[in-house]
């Protein structure tokens, strides 16, 4: 494998990191976005179901936090144990 090939996988997997991570972080503040303003629709329509809505919310959002740190988790794997490297050494026989 030539230096030039490996500084190319590199670059491709820390360029498609980058871009997982911002679809990441921008679909999750789109999340929060659609499900707080839920949220005060909710109360608006039903200002006495304002606990009961405040409790689904946090865990809906709980959840929907959960997303880009298990997008973080897979980006640290390709980051750090790049599976790329190894397939193009087999593809290339060395």
């Amino acid at each position: 494998m030539t230096p030039e090939l490996i500084t190319q996988l590199y670059s491709s997997t820390a360029l498609i990191v980058g871009l997982m991570l911002s679809a990441a972080g921008f679909a999750s503040a789109l999340g929060w976005a659609l499900i707080c303003s839920k949220y005060l629709e909710g109360i608006a329509r039903q200002p006495e179901m304002r606990p009961q809505l405040m409790v689904q919310m946090l865990f809906t959002g709980g959840l929907m936090e959960a997303f880009p740190f298990i997008i973080l988790g897979m980006s640290m794997w390709f980051i750090f144990a790049n599976p790329f490297l190894g397939a193009a050494k087999a593809a290339i026989g060395g």
